[in-house]
């Protein structure tokens, strides 16, 4: 077998920890011993051990001489668990194959390095380019400090996101609804405008019967318009809610009473400021957000230069008249300075259609 079907098993397991690790990376690990897989693993669970250890420990036979195949790049540092390079250097592993280097400053190259002095043979760059994307979250949170920023929102084939009513329940088949679950499910928080709460009282959750973390409810409400009866602020003691606002903290009080968490967000015109409110986010931990928010909010945040990727669940209906768009605000002027979209991927879900595309910024937001 090749290194490249071995850490392909490697990425499989990776994945299995998507939704649990964050904000570390989901890796995977592989142990092969005389063309014989004799230990496997993944990190689990933020805190617990990683993939490494976790596949050494559940070798079947004494792993001296072995390669290990590893997503990335084998961490040198004491965190919450001891550096991984020490256990594969106490096993005598032969052979370590890397599917890419860690971006995080204080690993970069440096696990390598640990291990090439110890005598391991070291390769670099099996399926690099998989492995990567595995960690696009983890890579851009701990580069920039910036969550990594999913819009997502459900459409007719005519570009509305309700009817002229109102009415939006539920444009998109059952099957696409629990796609939105499975993306809430990866990441760690979700956001939308205080307007969507007012509409439509959503509780913000992920509704799988598989185990999983809710992501952190993430409220932007400039003047604190929150009902105190809504769901997000009724659950907030189960579910981790954040209202961020420019309100006076005298007004707060009975938010926090119910757990809600408020965090103080100056403004920028007559809305908060997304490009500091996003970056305190990050530096709290949430490395990823699915942004459900209404046309205003989703202009704006693109207009930041705050969105990595827009998820569009479109469905074959029309609504037609004066109906609302999933992106608003003033709007683009000329069609040759319009937000491009690189797409990368388009699935039939059911009836409906997901297009996943990158966003492309040619200039800065100023």
């Amino acid at each position: 077998m090749t290194d490249e079907y071995y850490m392909n098993k490697a990425i499989r397991l990776a994945k299995k920890g998507e939704g649990f690790v964050s904000p570390n990376p989901m890796v995977g690990a592989v142990v092969v011993k005389r063309g014989v897989v004799i230990g496997k693993g993944y990190h689990q669970k933020y805190g617990d051990l990683h993939a490494e250890r976790n596949a050494l420990k559940n070798c079947s036979e004494d792993p001296k001489g072995a390669t290990l195949y590893v997503t990335l790049e084998p961490c040198c540092h004491h965190g919450k668990t001891p550096p991984c390079t020490d256990i594969i250097i106490e096993k005598e592993i032969a052979r370590v194959v890397v599917g890419t280097t860690d971006v995080n400053p204080i690993v970069a190259g440096k696990g390598i390095e640990i291990l090439q002095k110890h005598g391991i043979e070291v390769i670099v760059g099996v399926l690099e380019d998989e492995c990567k994307a595995l960690n696009k979250i983890f890579n851009k949170h701990i580069t920039t400090g910036f969550p990594y920023v999913i819009m997502k929102y459900a459409m007719t084939a005519d570009g509305k996101i309700a009817t002229r009513t109102g009415e939006s329940k539920w444009i998109t088949s059952a099957g696409a609804r629990e796609s939105v679950h499975k993306l809430r499910k990866a990441l760690s928080g979700i956001m939308v405008g205080v307007s969507t709460v007012i509409a439509d009282d959503p509780l913000l959750n992920c509704r799988l019967s598989e185990p999983h973390i809710d992501p952190v409810r993430i409220i932007c409400d400039t003047n604190l318009r929150t009902p105190l009866t809504s769901q997000v602020v009724r659950t907030a003691n189960e579910i981790e809610t954040i209202i961020a606002t420019s309100a006076a903290p005298s007004k707060t009080s009975e938010y926090e009473k119910h757990g809600c968490k408020i965090m103080q967000i100056p403004k920028k015109g007559d809305h908060l400021d997304l490009h500091i409110l996003f970056k305190e986010l990050g530096s709290r931990g949430i490395n990823s957000i699915l942004l459900e928010g209404g046309g205003t909010l989703n202009f704006s945040a693109l207009s930041e230069h705050l969105v990595d990727e827009v998820y569009v669940y479109m469905a074959p209906k029309i609504f037609g008249g004066s109906a609302k768009s999933p992106v608003e605000g003033i709007g683009i002027e000329k069609p040759s300075d319009a937000i491009k979209l690189n797409t990368m991927k388009v699935t039939s879900i059911g009836p409906d259609i997901l297009i996943q595309s990158e966003v492309e910024y040619l200039c800065s937001p100023e």
